[in-house]
């Protein structure tokens, strides 16, 4: 099925940073529709509780944030259709997104895709999300606060995240496959003198016990082959994140690591199409700094069809 009705602005995922450059848009006078594969919210809907989003004093479950976000942008008649996007071509005039229910026409393209956290790959990994098992130390270490915590990685992120949690937990075990950290120097010196952090290097974690919740790991010595157990309450997945730009990967411009390359404009290397959230370049990936991000989007793309007017 094709319209070819052609939308100011199509928003391509409905996380905070899409639903806010909705909200934006349509108070702007842009004719909208954002498309989610799924529901609301993206990785924020995961979240069991957010504290750390300004106007909720007894915090927020992810899955009602990311509902209040959606309602909030259709009161005033943005439009949401859940369809899976396909092919975009972002270069064409209007810019054309294929999807499950048909072709959608934009005079300007906000992705916001997201990104996922990556997995152990264990079994029961999944299940146990918020039952011990967490991708995110700012969001959920609070939950831990003079608790046992492992944290998996080398890189800067899961040295921030032992930094962080070492100030919460009782002690924080970091285990990486590697005998010395990747993580730039600056987080060296500071992990090495926190007293309640013990590192377990050369080894993985190869299994997860658990009752109702995490209990332990099962570390493996990756030179030696010995095997270990390690009791805990709860497990820190820290090797890094796979933004989704599989769609846009030949079109718009990529950082190493794979993310959209946009500055806090949010523009990208194609006029009129912005990158909000966690799918771009950036240094905090919250929910905060997503919501920045949508409604600076729309700001640069309303800026962008008035020029187009001209």
């Amino acid at each position: 099925m094709t319209n070819n009705h052609v939308y100011d602005m199509v928003i391509i995922g409905g996380g905070p940073g899409g639903y806010t450059a909705a909200l934006y848009a349509v108070r702007a006078g842009l004719d909208t529709v954002l498309l989610e594969k799924f529901s609301a919210g993206g990785q924020m809907a995961l979240t069991d509780q957010i504290d750390n989003y300004p106007g909720f004093e007894n915090g927020i479950d992810g899955f009602t944030l990311a509902e209040k976000m959606k309602q909030g942008a259709e009161r005033f008649g943005a439009k949401t259709k859940y369809a899976e996007v396909k092919r975009v071509d972002l270069n064409a005039s209007p810019k054309v997104i294929e999807t499950s229910e048909g072709v959608f026409y934009g005079r300007t393209v906000v992705f916001s895709t997201g990104a996922n956290p990556r997995e152990l790959g264990l079994a029961e990994e999944k299940e146990l999300v918020g039952k011990g098992v967490a991708y995110c130390a700012s969001c959920d270490g609070m939950f831990y606060r003079g608790k046992t915590v492992v944290v998996v990685g080398g890189g800067n992120t899961a040295a921030e995240d032992a930094l962080l949690l070492s100030r919460l937990a009782k002690k924080v075990i970091l285990v990486h496959r590697r005998d010395s950290l990747r993580a730039t120097k600056v987080y060296h010196e500071p992990l090495m003198k926190a007293e309640n952090v013990e590192f377990r290097w050369n080894s993985v974690v190869t299994g997860l016990l658990h009752e109702d919740k995490v209990t332990g790991v099962k570390l493996k010595d990756v030179q030696t082959g010995e095997e270990t157990v390690v009791e805990c309450d709860g497990v820190f997945v820290s090797i890094g994140r796979k933004p989704a730009t599989e769609l846009v990967k030949d079109q718009l411009t990529l950082d190493q690591g794979g993310y959209v390359a946009a500055d806090e404009s949010t523009r990208t290397n194609i006029p009129g199409v912005y990158a909000v959230g966690d799918v771009r370049t950036k240094v905090l990936r919250q929910v905060v700094t997503a919501v920045a991000d949508g409604a600076m989007a729309v700001y640069y793309a309303e800026e962008y069809l008035a020029e187009q007017k001209i």
